[in-house]
């Protein structure tokens, strides 16, 4: 059997004297799209961020990628070059062009020549639908089209695993799906995909495994079927009766 491609052990994260991650334990395989859903609060956005180290974990190990990244001597550039994020805000470089966005870290990152860097953010660009923007400045693109801009910069360094922290939180309801579209997309290449959302119906169409998290815990996991449709905890079935029937 191989070796997972992310493995948490015991995480916990402090700030202050709020422990917002209380020892957590997970795994996700090669290929697997892991979708973590939870109430507001509840640690999902720490644990993508400690995953890559955008928060130190206060204990506990995690592997990620083929990195040991609490380690005090992982190279945490070279991890980060396999470790892709993109979050609810689209931080593209306001002052530069589409293509330039998705080059920039190439040429500086990876050391890719101009030409390289550009056809492979041509490549991308193209592949979430977006390829006619490439000369446009990030402010005459939709929000939808902004985030798939950045979800094809993070595709662009060819990272072994994706980590999307509230994709679509921050758009339009008439925008999310073409986002969704594409995550979709990089689920059926096989891309492993660690998704914190509250699109349920993407979490049931997509995801391998749901993981709810509460209060800085698993509560439970299991396929979609079984945790958005049966869940065996009180605070699983409350919290999605709130998020599948708000109007009750």
């Amino acid at each position: 059997m191989s070796e997972p491609l992310v493995s948490i052990r015991d995480l916990h994260k402090r700030f202050g004297g709020n422990e917002v991650l209380r020892g957590i334990d997970l795994e996700v395989a090669e290929g697997e799209v892991v979708c973590v859903i939870g109430p507001s609060g509840s640690g999902k956005s720490t644990l993508l961020r400690c995953i890559n180290l955008l928060e130190d974990p206060t204990s506990g190990a995690i592997g990620a990628a083929g990195h040991d990244m609490t380690d005090p001597d992982v190279d945490i550039d070279a991890a980060r070059r396999e470790i892709g994020m993109v979050f609810q805000h689209f931080n593209l470089f306001s002052h530069l062009s589409i293509l330039d966005n998705v080059a920039i870290a190439q040429r500086r990152v990876l050391g890719r020549d101009r030409k390289a860097a550009e056809d492979e953010a041509r490549r991308r660009l193209h592949e979430v639908g977006v390829e006619d923007k490439d000369h446009d400045r990030p402010g005459r693109l939709s929000g939808g089209q902004q985030q798939r801009v950045a979800i094809a910069r993070a595709l662009a360094m060819g990272p072994k695993l994706m980590l999307f922290d509230e994709p679509t939180s921050a758009l339009d309801p008439e925008l999310v799906g073409d986002v969704l579209a594409v995550m979709k997309g990089l689920a059926a290449d096989g891309m492993t995909m660690i998704v914190v959302t509250h699109e349920m119906g993407f979490a049931r169409e997509v995801a391998d495994r749901v993981v709810f998290i509460d209060g800085g815990v698993i509560v439970e996991q299991g396929p979609p079927a079984e945790v958005l449709t049966g869940p065996r905890t009180e605070r699983a079935q409350s919290f999605l009766h709130r998020v599948l029937h708000p109007a009750d």
